[in-house]
């Protein structure tokens, strides 16, 4: 993993312009996404064929919406942002300007992987500057909904524990514990795949939802077992987890804390994204 930093303490650009393009998950149109460098520190986004001036991400513009992270960015909304967001700030990207041509970032392959290739074609260079602070919390952080629950605790580095716990055989209970930085992000995380379930395609369908999933792009648990085997790991779907909530986190950076997480959410992640983005602002 040559082409990575060895922690998240720079700052680090694009090498060059890179895109992808592909199937959005949820609306099933086709999206083209250009990754560029930026002299800008964060994630900007502007659309292709339009003059207006790049959008700055932030955790306050996460808007509920079922199973994916969307972002209200004024006239437009741009939803599935969660993998692509993951891949820049696990490599270790701070400056980054997005175009898109669609409402919706493509699903791709259904992980981050993609993405990490694409990071990978045009490498990273650093940008000048003194070194990242990242946000030191001084007392553990707390959210729920229902009985799903995420924490930040004070540590000296960055490191996650997702739970998660499901009915069905194939999957049930799993734990995964990682000290992040770019290459276990890379190792461990980036190829993890989105899952869902067989009996909820019908009605997810009928609501508008998942128009451009397939046995391509996600994993499909039956209950006992999985539709499209093999996976990538023994407990992908707690990795896959790992990697929304990292994605999630990115749009406000990641903290000096170990965040924990139980049954988690979008919703419940960015309870604690924009937690942590009013701690930055006032610190």
């Amino acid at each position: 993993m040559t082409f990575l930093p060895k922690n998240y303490g720079e700052f680090w650009t694009l090498g060059g312009e890179v895109s992808r393009k592909g199937i959005g998950l949820h609306s099933g149109n086709q999206v083209e996404v250009h990754l560029l460098p930026s002299d800008e520190i964060g994630f900007h986004v502007s659309w292709v064929n339009s003059f207006d001036a790049p959008i700055k991400l932030q955790a306050d513009q996460v808007r509920d919406s079922q199973l994916c992270t969307t972002l209200d960015l004024g006239d437009f909304r741009l939803s599935t942002v969660e993998h692509l967001l993951a891949a820049l700030a696990g490599c270790g990207l701070t400056h980054v300007h997005i175009k898109v041509s669609g409402q919706e970032i493509p699903l791709l392959d259904g992980s981050a992987l993609a993405w990490v290739e694409a990071i990978q074609e045009v490498g990273l260079i650093n940008v000048s500057g003194s070194g990242r602070f990242p946000l030191a919390i001084k007392k553990p952080l707390i959210f729920y909904r229902g009985d799903s629950v995420i924490t930040a605790t004070p540590s000296e580095k960055f490191s996650l524990v997702g739970l998660i716990d499901f009915p069905h055989k194939a999957i049930g209970f799993q734990a995964l514990t990682i000290e992040l930085t770019p290459e276990t992000f890379v190792k461990e995380i980036a190829s993890a795949r989105t899952f869902g379930f067989l009996d909820q395609v019908e009605k997810l369908r009928n609501q508008g939802l998942i128009k451009g999933g397939g046995l391509d792009n996600a994993l499909v648990c039956d209950g006992d077992g999985w539709v499209n085997p093999p996976l990538r790991f023994d407990d992908e779907p707690v990795r896959h987890k790992l990697l929304d909530l990292i994605g999630d986190l990115a749009l406000v950076g990641f903290p000096n804390a170990q965040v924990l997480v139980y049954k988690g959410s979008h919703g419940l992640h960015a309870d604690l994204a924009t937690a942590l983005q009013t701690l930055s602002k006032n610190s």
